[in-house]
Parts: structure tokens; C-alpha cells; sequence
């Protein structure tokens, strides 16, 4: 079932690329900008994180942490992070529970690759509610930036 918007942002905590957890809970009152991706390394998942890192005061001036989340490993995760120079934390959804939470998880995705992410971008408010829902169904595709900006506005 998709989320939609004004309904509570579900409830999360993950590991972190430097094998920390973090939970959705750490950043009440704040707006957080969630970004499912498919596969750290792959053209576009590199370019659409690159893309919010280059952009990232424009987040930060909207009083918005970001937050990026994919079924990868905390070590690849670590690695991507590290290789590509991204300031915001990546979060492993090794068991796809919280992509499945949000309605971002392939059945099949490429290669006959089960449970990966979505692509997909998700505003959480300061009251914890969704502001903002997309999930792109094709990998290729980038959020719209544009209206998320609009949404945290």
C-alpha cells in the first residue's frame, strides 16, 4: 500500500555506513528528506546522490537533514560514502523492512535481483508526517528535486 501525504512517516532504525544506528525518532522536529536508491556504485544512484551533495546547503537553509537508504551492506555503503565524499548518513536496509515499509522494494529488479529499493524520495515534516512521497518505478529516473524542495518550502 503507497504512503501518502499527511500520514505518519513509519518508524525506523537502520545502520549506518560507520555502523552506527540511526532512527527516523533521532531527528524529530526536524524536516528529513528520505532517499530510497536502488544499488550504491551503479550511474544513476552516484548521480542523484552527488547531486544532493552538491546541493546540500539548499536542504540545509530549508532546515532539512538528508538521509539515504538502499539494501546494500553498512560496508559497501561505507565505501560509496567514502569514494564519492557524502556528507549525509547512508543507511543499510539489508533486511528491505523499511523499504517495504514505505512502498519502495522491486519484487524483481534487474538481473533477477529480489528486494531492492526503489527508487524514491519521501519529505518528512517536523511533525513526523509526510510531506512529500515519490517512488519511481523505473531505476532510471530521478526524483523530482524540484518539488521536494517546494514540499520542505
Amino acid at each position: 500500500m503507497a504512503l501518502t501525504v499527511g500520514q505518519q512517516a513509519p518508524a525506523f532504525t537502520l545502520f549506518s555506513s560507520d555502523k552506527k544506528e540511526v532512527s527516523l525518532a533521532d531527528y524529530a522536529g526536524r524536516n528529513v528528506v528520505l532517499l530510497f536508491f536502488p544499488m550504491a556504485f551503479t550511474s544513476v544512484c552516484t548521480a542523484e546522490l552527488c547531486e544532493m551533495r552538491d546541493n546540500l546547503h539548499v536542504y540545509q537553509n530549508l532546515n532539512a537533514d538528508v538521509l539515504a537508504i538502499s539494501v546494500d551492506s553498512p560496508f559497501t555503503l561505507d565505501k560509496f560514502k567514502a569514494e564519492q565524499n557524502l556528507p549525509f548518513p547512508l543507511l543499510s536496509d539489508f533486511n528491505k523492512e523499511v523499504s517495504a515499509a514505505y512502498g519502495a522494494l522491486y519484487d524483481t529488479f534487474v538481473m533477477n535481483m529480489h528486494g531492492v529499493s526503489k527508487r524514491a524520495a519521501f519529505v518528512v515534516g517536523t511533525d513526523g508526517a509526510l510531506k512529500y512521497t515519490e517512488v519511481l518505478d523505473n531505476a532510471g529516473n530521478v526524483p523530482n528535486f524540484t518539488a521536494i524542495q517546494a514540499a520542505l518550502n
